[in-house]
């Protein structure tokens, strides 16, 4: 039986041409931040290994690259974060992927495994977490997908909360709670 092509680790400085490489793979990017160059890249990397923030890089081993990625190979094609407010015990959750990558549940398996680690209890190897939250726009049904497949509920619709490119759009809200149902979603196996 062969590995399978994804797995999940910690993002690292190494990943910096590959962050780069997803934002520049689809004009929708521009959404999950404004990243055009390589300092741009290695800033999110250094924002993402903060002490109140968790970056997990989704890899694709048949993406790997000599050199890129760093020990362990694979190279990143995604990822899936979470910013926690300790005092509260919560994380506000997020994702994206490299567009050649969408489409193949990759995301939904990423953000599961990410999601059931981030709220199961520290004793039990998690981050002991309590609550996860997200939101996504209205006209973005595949981040809904994602966020279902990962255990979330949604909760309301924020009305006309982001404004991009002069127009107002509505976002879906969701969260998980530790005491949800754990998704049946397999999850992607994580490695260092």
């Amino acid at each position: 039986m062969s590995a399978p092509p994804h797995r999940l680790r910690p993002v690292r400085p190494g990943d910096a041409p590959a962050v780069l490489a997803a934002f520049a793979s689809s004009p929708d990017m521009v959404r999950q931040g404004d990243v055009t160059s390589l300092p741009q890249a290695q800033e999110m990397i250094g924002w993402l290994e903060g002490p109140s923030r968790r970056g997990i890089a989704i890899v694709h081993d048949g993406a790997t690259e000599a050199g890129r990625g760093g020990p362990g190979g694979g190279e990143l094609v995604g990822l899936v974060g979470v910013s926690i407010e300790e005092p509260h015990s919560l994380g506000w959750f997020f994702y994206w992927l490299h567009a050649s990558f969408r489409g193949q549940g990759v995301t939904s398996r990423a953000a599961a495994a990410v999601a059931n680690r981030g709220l199961r209890p520290v004793a039990d190897g998690g981050w002991g977490l309590e609550r996860l939250e997200l939101g996504h726009r209205v006209n973005n049904p595949a981040s809904g997908a994602v966020a279902r497949a990962a255990g979330f509920v949604h909760e309301g619709t924020e009305r006309q909360k982001f404004l991009l490119d002069g127009e107002r759009h509505d976002v879906l809200t969701y969260g998980r709670l530790r005491s949800d149902p754990v998704p049946s979603t397999s999850e992607l196996p994580w490695s260092r």
